[in-house]
């Protein structure tokens, strides 16, 4: 199981139990108990508590076939939510160990391809199947709204759909399959188990595409029994809106920027997170890959410097540090003893003291509770 680690009682315990990862990169500790405790197991999260699991762990449209598309997994209580859905997020979702019918929610961080290619694929392919595979209740689905710009795209005329358009047209486009299975008496309409919101910015902080992430407080998105959720806008060129979300439990906190680049805005959406999941850029990384020089200035321009990552977690006060949406993801481009070291050099300049955690495939985090977060 995905079980935390036991409380340790010294710095020398907690380095002893993250050594025991391979992705976990150790850095001095400020204090003898850590913020959050995180452990590498490879099987499903227990039911109980809160934990992690990322799906994919891929920066970019490009497939690899190294890493699958950027998606985690949120288990809490039992039930799981689903941040982004990229590519091969169904089957990694079952690889992961987690069951089907424990799905309660997807939350899309932005429309971008890489973030939302196996969206549909979820109520398409399990939306009232039996067993393990399909889930009998309908999920909440939360995204961007409308960009409210027009689309370039030929043949898709009009504004641009947010995240309930965009639900609306799949299931127009794939209605050819669930209307050949109803006609047989063997499967039910995927848009009838979905729940679907278009998360808008608030009123009058003067947010638009030409000012995507204006500084801001966190708003609320949703709660339930399980937890609160909450979202600021983030930066990522010309993307509008762009979220990070946080999810705030009896059991603990995280937060999950979302493509971004640095903005006060994830300082304040993560203070005293127990868990902050973070894109990584590494720019230094992209040379090998033979992009453009302009192509290379975009993607930098648009995404967080690995660099970057200890100052926001010292800055948030967050407890324990996950590297994701890893940019580029090819190994060869940069190895994992690379990515270790930038986040053990990042941790350092900026005197961060928690874990900073790289993020693998079907890597599972418990996590455990500082002090009270939900209010």
């Amino acid at each position: 199981m995905c079980e935390p680690l036991d409380e340790p009682t010294s710095r020398r315990t907690m380095l002893g139990a993250m050594a025991a990862s391979a992705v976990a990169v150790a850095v001095p500790l400020l204090g003898a108990e850590p913020a959050a405790a995180v452990t590498d197991t490879g099987s499903a999260p227990s039911g109980a508590g809160l934990s992690v699991t990322l799906l994919g762990t891929n920066g970019g449209p490009p497939p690899l076939a190294t890493r699958y598309g950027i998606s985690s997994a949120l288990t809490v209580n039992g039930r799981t939510y689903v941040i982004d859905c990229g590519r091969g997020a169904v089957t990694q979702y079952l690889r992961a160990g987690l069951s089907m019918p424990s799905l309660a929610g997807i939350f899309l961080t932005h429309l971008h391809a890489d973030h939302i290619v196996d969206y549909y694929s979820f109520p398409l392919l399990s939306a009232g199947a039996a067993g393990a595979q399909g889930f009998q209740n309908p999920v909440d689905v939360y995204g961007p709204g409308s960009a409210g710009v027009a689309s370039t795209v030929t043949g898709a005329p009009g504004l641009l759909p947010g995240t309930v358009e965009m639900t609306r047209l799949a299931g127009q486009a794939y209605a050819a399959s669930p209307t050949f299975f109803m006609t047989e008496h063997a499967g039910i309409d995927p848009a009838t188990m979905l729940d679907v919101h278009d998360v808008l910015p608030p009123s009058g902080i003067g947010a638009s595409a030409a000012n995507s992430a204006p500084a801001m407080a966190p708003f609320t998105v949703m709660e339930n029994d399980d937890m609160k959720v909450t979202a600021v806008l983030v930066p990522h060129g010309a993307v509008f809106p762009a979220y990070a979300y946080r999810f705030d439990t009896d059991h603990g906190s995280v937060v999950f920027s979302g493509d971004t680049a640095p903005t006060p805005n994830i300082i304040t959406l993560a203070a005293h997170t127990d868990v902050l999941v973070h894109e990584a850029l590494y720019p230094a990384g992209l040379a090998s890959l033979g992009l453009s020089q302009a192509l290379i200035d975009h993607i930098t321009s648009t995404h967080t410097d690995v660099a970057q990552l200890g100052r926001i977690a010292a800055e948030s006060d967050a407890g324990t540090l996950v590297a994701t949406h890893l940019g580029p993801g090819q190994q060869v481009a940069v190895s994992d003893a690379t990515w270790r070291r930038l986040l053990r050099d990042s941790a350092r300049t900026a005197g961060f003291g928690g874990p900073m955690v790289l993020g693998a495939d079907l890597l599972c985090l418990p996590v455990r509770r500082r002090g009270s977060r939900r209010s």
